[in-house]
């Protein structure tokens, strides 16, 4: 059975006031609703512009972005939009609005019009949701970089969203903070079905994905699954980009004539794969 379409752009380019070239270019592109889509790709490559457009936040020069059948540029649809496709972006600290935790959960529910004998309900649920209930009264200065990123989250939860939109969230966090935001992210598409496009820089994300999408001068140059996608080395190299770091490792004991499956994308993946040579050769 087909899945049901969450986010589609047909044809869709964007070029900012004043600028050459096109930072969005000719891109068609549909994410499946309950997906985990990753986008990679160099600085400038459009990723963040990308995710501005499927928000509503920038309007298309040309073509059309729907969200959830919504045209981006149907005004009627504004906030409609922005309450379907939630956008967190890069720096935690530009995206706390209020003094107190469950205030900024607040911002986007007043936004939007939420009745607020229905507010309390819906910013525990959602400060529930990224694991931060325990937090709904303190000061957001006070939390660590990868807790105000899941606040952050909150506050799009709070709203409903169909799908995030997650641009680079985990780049300023230390390795604790990425992993506690990453988990965090995979735990609501696989739990609550949330639709999710995570826009990152870190190759061991995009491995845990469902699918990778390379953009490079504002176009997809390559699109599948991580194992795919991952398995063109010399291909990614020449966007400017690599491969995960196990998956690196896997490909140069494979070079060295070593017999190991040269797919392998994790940690845990090469760790079982070397116990499997392990006990096979022990059996010889």
């Amino acid at each position: 059975m087909k899945k049901q379409a969450e986010l589609r752009m047909e044809n869709l380019s964007f070029k900012y006031e004043g600028a050459e070239g096109f930072a969005v270019k000719n891109v068609d592109l549909t994410i499946e609703k309950g997906s985990f889509t990753t986008v990679l790709g160099h600085n400038g490559s459009g990723k963040s512009t990308l995710a501005k457009l499927i928000n509503g936040l920038f309007l298309p020069t040309q073509g059309k972005v729907f969200v959830d059948g919504m045209d981006t540029q149907d005004e009627q649809h504004t906030w409609d939009v922005r309450a379907r496709a939630g956008v967190v972006f890069q720096n935690p600290d530009n995206q706390i609005v209020a003094t107190v935790v469950k205030d900024d959960v607040a911002f986007g529910l007043e936004n939007i019009g939420v009745p607020h004998e229905q507010m309390e309900a819906r910013i525990e649920e959602a400060l529930g949701a990224v694991d931060m209930l325990d937090f709904i009264d303190r000061a957001p200065h006070m939390l660590s970089g990868g807790q105000k990123q899941r606040v952050a989250i909150a506050g799009i939860m709070a709203m409903k969203p169909a799908a995030l939109i997650l641009d680079e969230v985990t780049s300023m966090l230390d390795p604790k903070g990425r992993k506690e935001v990453f988990d965090t992210v995979r735990r609501l598409n696989k739990q609550r079905g949330i639709t999710v496009v995570w826009i990152t820089h870190f190759m061991e994300e995009a491995a845990l994905s469902d699918r990778v999408l390379v953009m490079h001068r504002g176009e997809i140059r390559m699109d599948g699954t991580p194992r795919e996608v991952f398995a063109n080395g010399d291909a990614l190299r020449s966007l400017r980009l690599d491969v995960p770091p196990m998956a690196l490792l896997a490909q140069e004991l494979v070079r060295r004539g070593i017999d190991i499956r040269e797919d392998i994308l994790s940690l845990d993946e090469m760790e079982r794969e070397v116990v499997a040579k392990w006990r096979l050769n022990c059996k010889m």
